[in-house]
């Protein structure tokens, strides 16, 4: 997959919706988090926006579906198209026809897609607390579906076995930018 063309018109002007996509605990809170800051647009997490009994299902150890999955997706584009400047989304997005959901209104969208190996992202997965997701067999579910970006879909690969600091910099590399803008 070819690094993202056109992300940026030109510096200090459109800054894009990025999308940092990818399974539980591959990093997308944190590498979101930082990627906002760096770009200086807002940073949404997905989980938040996760219905009650989305949340409570995940929380038992039950893999949401397609169907759970419609109204959050249909939530989550309207909130890319209201946000008039860039932003930076961190949503699993784990599959082509979920992108293609996000993208709905916001064809200017790039995606960052955070790989990794499932023990790495399970070792990581594996000390947190805080987090409703449940299980190795959650995780294991998130893999099964997962449909890596095409070249067509405006995405970029980045592994997630460095620092945060160096998965923001391959990030910032990737999506055409410079450090600390």
């Amino acid at each position: 997959m070819s690094d993202v063309n056109n992300v940026r018109e030109t510096r200090g002007t459109k800054v894009p919706k990025v999308v940092v996509m990818g399974v539980s605990g591959c990093g997308k809170s944190v590498t979101g988090t930082l990627l906002a800051s760096e770009l200086g647009v807002p940073f949404y997490d997905a989980d938040d926006y996760h219905s009650r009994a989305n949340v409570e299902k995940m929380a038992a150890g039950i893999p949401l579906t397609d169907a759970d999955r419609l109204g959050w997706l249909d939530d989550l584009a309207k909130l890319m198209r209201r946000e008039e400047g860039g932003l930076v989304l961190a949503c699993s997005a784990l599959k082509r026809a979920y992108r293609e959901r996000l993208r709905n209104g916001n064809p200017q969208a790039c995606f960052v897609y955070l790989k990794g190996d499932f023990e790495t992202i399970w070792a990581r997965h594996s000390r947190r607390t805080d987090h409703y997701f449940n299980g190795r067999a959650m995780l294991e579910s998130q893999f099964q579906l997962l449909e890596e970006p095409g070249a067509d879909e405006n995405a970029v690969v980045v592994d997630v076995s460095g620092t945060p600091e160096q998965v923001i910099g391959h990030c910032l590399a990737r999506l055409g930018y410079d450090r600390h803008l």
